[in-house]
């Protein structure tokens, strides 16, 4: 984790001062092949282990943990024709309890596992499963874990990477330089954006990067500034996210003559948390992706009619995950959890729109396109609403 940056530039305003942070991205080991999962015996209660962050001692942990809980029940009881019967089990944010509570659930008769929260704790549990024929449903946005018997429910890099270069090679920014910021986050993104411009048709004009510190990038910023105008890019991507570097080498961009209205600022992270952000002046006209936002504040609110109080952005991903299992029940295949029943085609809704799990257990999902106009986002391209049509 970097130092809180003491001094930034005067033309920052209120985002003079920054944190930058990474994500907590590992390489693991994805486990085993594709799993056949438990026989169920659709005609009683399913039984699902959840595996939550309680335990760990933060307050943090306890918060994120009481959310995907509170969610999760909160599917269930929107399900009709399939019965679950939930079991939480506390990792404490550790990989080792994870293996070890996974092995419990298993034990205990679990047909599949939901959760857990991070990329290393769901490798752990996977591999503690694996023999067993159980499958996973992580939490967890990182692809360097997913395989075997490992799916990840948040959006990836390759996911988002893809419908922003597929719309930017579409209307009219085929030629895109890449800004990244030189963490494991960063080039994993910086990889995900190299892939998916060559794969739409593009052409990566540039890669250029940047220690993840204040001096790294007021250092670095203007030298890519002069690569990425002479690039002939008419798009930059960046890596950067809202509460880490984007303010800082955003500004220094444009302040070193990159102008977004001829170098269009596209973003691989969310830009509207917190919503000040939208506030920058070298974000206005951007592009970033959102999952399908005409069904998450009808979520947020049944949510806080449930619970009184308003739900982590986390929270839709345990949602997701018991809409998915519910629709898979509601098959009555005693193979459902199959990786062939998880990987079916037509995918699954959840409150985040549609998606769809892939053999190689990352996961596809309906995002829309939006802009930064006047200090707020609005939707360009709308998430799409079945995987036949365009947006993918």
């Amino acid at each position: 984790m970097l130092s809180v940056l003491h001094k930034a530039r005067k033309s920052l305003g209120r985002f003079a001062v920054i944190a930058l942070a990474s994500i907590g991205l590992a390489a693991c080991v994805p486990v085993g092949g594709g799993q056949s999962g438990p026989r169920l015996d659709t005609s009683s209660p399913v039984p699902v282990a959840l595996l939550v962050p309680g335990g760990s001692g933060s307050a943090q942990d306890e918060l994120l943990a009481r959310n995907l809980v509170q969610a999760a029940r909160l599917a269930i009881s929107d399900l009709s024709g399939a019965a679950i019967d939930l079991r939480v089990y506390n990792t404490a944010g550790s990989p080792a309890q994870a293996a070890a509570m996974a092995t419990k659930a298993a034990d205990e008769g679990a047909a599949i596992i939901l959760g857990p929260l991070n990329g290393i704790e769901a490798n752990a549990a996977g591999v503690a499963v694996s023999a067993r024929g159980i499958n996973v449903l992580s939490f967890s946005n990182n692809a360097d874990v997913a395989g075997g018997n490992v799916y990840v429910l948040g959006t990836t890099y390759p996911n988002i990477a893809a419908r922003l270069a597929n719309y930017a090679v579409r209307n009219g920014a085929p030629r895109i330089a890449i800004v990244h910021d030189k963490d494991v986050a960063g080039n994993a993104g910086r990889a995900a954006m190299e892939a998916a411009i060559s794969r739409a048709g593009g052409t990566v004009a540039g890669v250029f990067g940047y220690e993840l510190s204040q001096n790294g990038i007021t250092t670095a910023g203007p030298g890519i500034a002069d690569g990425v105008r002479n690039s002939g890019a008419n798009a930059v991507f960046l890596t950067a996210t809202p509460v880490g570097a984007l303010p800082l080498i955003s500004q220094t961009l444009r302040d070193n003559g990159v102008d977004p209205a001829m170098q269009r600022f596209v973003g691989i992270s969310r830009w509207d948390t917190p919503r000040e952000v939208l506030a920058l002046p070298g974000l206005q006209g951007g592009w970033f992706t959102l999952p399908d936002p005409t069904r998450y504040p009808q979520f947020v609110s049944r949510y806080q009619a449930a619970y009184n109080a308003a739900p982590e952005p986390i929270a839709a991903l345990a949602y997701d995950g018991i809409a998915a299992i519910g629709a898979l029940i509601r098959q009555g295949n005693a193979d459902a959890f199959s990786s062939r029943g998880l990987t079916q085609a037509a995918g699954f809704e959840g409150v985040n729109g549609i998606f769809r799990f892939l053999p190689n257990g990352t996961n596809e999902r309906g995002l829309a396109i939006m802009q930064v106009q006047n200090g707020t986002a609005r939707v360009i391209e709308p998430a799409p609403r079945s995987f036949g049509g365009g947006g993918f």
